[in-house]
């Protein structure tokens, strides 16, 4: 990054919990992907480059609640930081990996507030069945969620293949007694993914997204967001953000659960040794 940029993580906290219209996100798209120099553009640049009115920056800047452009761009200014840097020996697979522990550390942070996470668990504990989905980059991280979570949740199903059968299946859900989804959409935000969480939405699912960002494009379409940023210093993203987010979920639905985890673990073991599962 070069000297007196914004790091586009700060940036993201800005948007952090606020509920914003599409034409809101398209202006942070905007900021963060000009992020090298968000805090010295006017509101007409601004609204320029993400082609939108003016008015629509200031109002995008009263809902992050500041009085307006003029203040956010203020807020920018103090996010300037000179990128203190890796040594210079650092490679790029370094770099990238550091970035990561970087958006660990930030993750930490904010789970220091676990009212979103509980939120999302009470909703997801009790919807028999529960279908998560995650198509395309997200499709392992949902079938890595749905593999511990049917170890102490019956009804759990993966909703990882798009098509003509994805809208289907999920209406079985709804006909079977789901009450809520989990969906996992990670850029670059495939359309089906977007297009599913309406669906369900529409059918009278609430929906528990986790996402890369507070204004990814699935954002407004979700109950409750849970945030955990990518890694994208690689050709292909790292994931190590949501995966973690994802396991922090299943924690707190196994606190909030009901019914006694341990003694479905416990039953869960037992069979695994009679049948010889595993090696140790």
């Amino acid at each position: 990054m070069n000297d007196g940029a914004i790091k586009s993580a700060g940036l993201l906290g800005l948007f952090q919990g606020a509920r914003l219209t599409p034409t809101q996100r398209r202006i942070a798209h905007c900021l963060v992907e000009h992020a090298a120099k968000a805090a010295y553009l006017s509101a007409s640049e601004v609204a320029d480059l993400a082609g939108v009115s003016q008015p629509s920056v200031t109002r995008f800047a009263m809902a992050l609640g500041y009085s307006g452009y003029p203040a956010l761009r203020r807020e920018l200014r103090e996010l300037t930081v000179d990128e203190p840097g890796l040594p210079a020996e650092q490679n790029p697979m370094q770099r990238a990996v550091h970035a990561e522990t970087e958006h660990l550390r930030r993750l930490g942070e904010q789970l220091h507030d676990l009212d979103e996470v509980r939120r999302a668990a009470a909703l997801l504990i009790g919807s028999r069945p529960l279908p998560v989905l995650g198509l395309r980059a997200a499709a392992p991280l949902a079938a890595y969620f749905g593999y511990f979570a049917a170890k102490v949740f019956p009804g759990v199903r993966v909703l990882d293949e798009g098509g003509t059968s994805l809208l289907d299946r999920l209406d079985q859900a709804r006909a079977d007694g789901a009450g809520a989804m989990l969906a996992m959409v990670l850029p670059r935000y495939p359309r089906e993914s977007v297009e599913a969480v309406r669906e369900a939405r529409a059918a009278g699912l609430a929906v528990v997204a986790i996402t890369d960002s507070a204004i990814s494009p699935v954002a407004e379409h979700a109950d409750v967001v849970l945030p955990a940023a990518v890694g994208t210093q690689l050709v292909f993203d790292l994931h190590t953000g949501p995966m973690a987010m994802a396991m922090v979920l299943l924690q707190a639905m196994c606190d909030a659960a009901p019914e006694p985890v341990q003694r479905r673990l416990e039953e869960f073991e037992a069979t695994a040794a009679r049948r010889h599962v595993f090696l140790a």
